[in-house]
């Protein structure tokens, strides 16, 4: 027999749940709280005597407030109990905009001519290969090869190169669909670290090199070394690409934003970044570790040599770990400002500094994005710290192993004088010299734009504009609950089909509006892109004046 009783009924043995008279009394174990309410109707008594065990449900009661019938379990995880950091973590690049986006792709398709434009254009992240760039030949029949072996037994179907570096890759790893050692494939890594070498005129040891699935995955791990209490706080610009934001959010710690210089093309302010750091400091937090982005996402900025220097001095004098992204590296389209490592910067100087950088497979003119290749490298970093950090990437065993193949076969590329060397140089070329044109052509039309300022595109993938809207369309935006830069994103969405993310999601100066746009549609259909959001600003403008 199964009895529920209030706690008080009779005396209760605290070791066995029974009463006197030898009846089983179920006893709460806790207060209930919110979550259990949903859990009333499938409570379940249960007892035990020396010769069976029995298991009941309560009485059918009526159904439960959570619109579960009676006797049904209701949710037992709700957004009350996922927890704050992570309901606070946001991600503006595929937010609110882009959502809305699929909704009307689904109603072009199931009603075309129903919207007054025929497609959309993705001009919110940087994703070459979306938006009709070619993959470089070179790089994917390597990863023909390594995939599908028996494809190098057929003559003449791949040039001799693709053929001998797909041996060599599979020589030290006979089967990509096999696991691999946690911090990446041993021959790819030497590869990688003989760039590495070559570039920054360094030695580099491969063991301080770890692949990653792109670059997100290297970052998020470096900021769990960094990140122990909600008082551990990061240094990142302002603005920044928010993977950063939402991951030091996500890890609970604090961003601690320090501003650009718009006006001096997205450049550090040393300054500014004194300033930053003091405020946190005097609030009570631990600073860690600076971000640089460079070349800037958002901004399209590059920094110049004597500003990064002054970013090294400016660590070593206030302890901070520098995390180097620099994922657009390959993207530069002015010569009088080239891209410099901060590693040669640390060489050059003889600087002691721990360094984390960070590269990608999705960037520079192959846009592999979708492959998932990208590295971490750990300079001036204790042996201790790099064994914690592969401890970290052993929990996921390893990175995909075809991005692997393509970081490396990225990063070493056909010698000349090779069979692939000269299709390789001529698809590299197209590329980059479309992506230069695009930077001066969007640079050019988003000035000539009323109300609209936009630095130069120096690097990167994206244009960054600041926007001045009229009173009467932040009122607009103010009654429609969203922040002005939003609503004007959604209302051009709505209007040409155009995708940008505001400018809020990135971090910018309190009453300044900015968009970020891609520079990467089309050459053919750029212009047009362009046309349409003159348009649209123009009429926008009209409407709430």
């Amino acid at each position: 027999m199964v009895v529920d009783k209030p706690a008080s009924a009779g005396h209760s043995d605290a070791s066995n749940g029974k009463t006197e008279d030898g009846l089983k009394v179920t006893k709460p174990a806790r207060p209930k709280t919110k979550s259990d309410a949903s859990t009333d109707a499938c409570h379940v008594s249960e007892a035990t005597s020396d010769h069976s065990h029995e298991r009941e449900l309560e009485s059918p009661t009526p159904a439960q407030d959570d619109g579960h019938p009676a006797g049904v379990c209701g949710p037992i995880l709700t957004i009350d109990d996922v927890p704050q950091r992570i309901r606070d973590t946001e991600y503006a690049v595929r937010g609110a905009v882009v959502a809305r986006s699929w909704e009307l792709a689904k109603q072009l398709r199931d009603n075309p001519g129903s919207l007054p434009f025929s497609e959309i254009i993705p001009a919110n992240i940087g994703n070459p290969q979306a938006v009709g760039q070619k993959p470089i030949a070179f790089n994917r029949q390597v990863l023909a090869c390594v995939t599908n072996p028996h494809l190098m037994d057929q003559p003449g179907l791949f040039p001799a190169d693709v053929v001998s570096r797909a041996r060599s890759y599979l020589k030290s790893f006979p089967s990509f669909g096999a696991y691999s050692h946690s911090k990446g494939i041993p021959q790819l890594r030497e590869d990688i670290a003989r760039w590495f070498t070559k570039r920054d005129g360094i030695l580099t040891d491969p063991e301080h090199i770890m692949l990653t699935d792109g670059a997100s995955p290297a970052v998020r791990t470096v900021l769990e070394l960094l990140l122990e209490s909600s008082r551990d706080g990061v240094m990142i610009p302002i603005p920044h690409y928010p993977l950063y934001s939402a991951t030091i959010t996500r890890l609970g710690g604090r961003a601690i934003g320090y501003y650009l210089k718009e006006e001096d093309q997205w450049g550090l302010d040393m300054g500014e970044l004194q300033g930053a750091l003091d405020k946190a400091r005097q609030a009570g937090g631990r600073v860690r570790a600076l971000v640089v982005i460079n070349p800037g996402n958002p901004t399209g900025g590059i920094l110049t040599r004597q500003q990064m220097v002054d970013v090294v001095e400016f660590c070593e004098r206030e302890k901070l770990v520098l995390l180097a992204d620099e994922v657009y590296q390959d993207n530069v389209y002015l010569d009088e400002k080239p891209f410099v490592p901060f590693r040669r910067v640390l060489a050059d100087l003889s600087s002691p500094l721990e360094l984390f950088t960070f590269h990608s497979s999705s960037k520079g003119v192959t846009g592999e994005c979708g492959v998932r290749g990208g590295l971490l490298h750990a300079h001036n970093v204790d042996e201790a710290v790099i064994e914690q950090l592969y401890k970290l990437f052993s929990i996921s065993l390893c990175a995909n192993t075809l991005g692997q193949a393509m970081i490396a076969s990225i990063l070493t590329p056909p010698e000349p004088g090779s069979p692939s060397y000269d299709q390789y140089t001529r698809e590299r070329r197209a590329i980059f010299s479309a992506l230069q044109r695009k930077a001066i052509l969007v640079h050019r039309k988003l000035n000539e734009m009323k109300g609209v300022s936009c630095q130069r595109v120096e690097g990167a993938m994206y244009a960054f504009p600041r926007i001045e809207l009229p009173p009467r369309a932040i009122e607009a935006a103010r009654q429609a609950g969203q922040q002005p830069d939003m609503f004007y994103c959604l209302q051009l969405l709505e209007h040409t089909g155009v995708i940008v993310v505001p400018g809020s999601g990135f971090g910018q100066r309190p009453g300044s509006l900015h968009y970020r746009m891609t520079i990467l549609p089309e050459e053919s259909k750029l212009g047009g892109v362009l046309d349409r959001i003159k348009d649209f600003h123009d009429q926008f403008l009209a409407q709430y004046s």
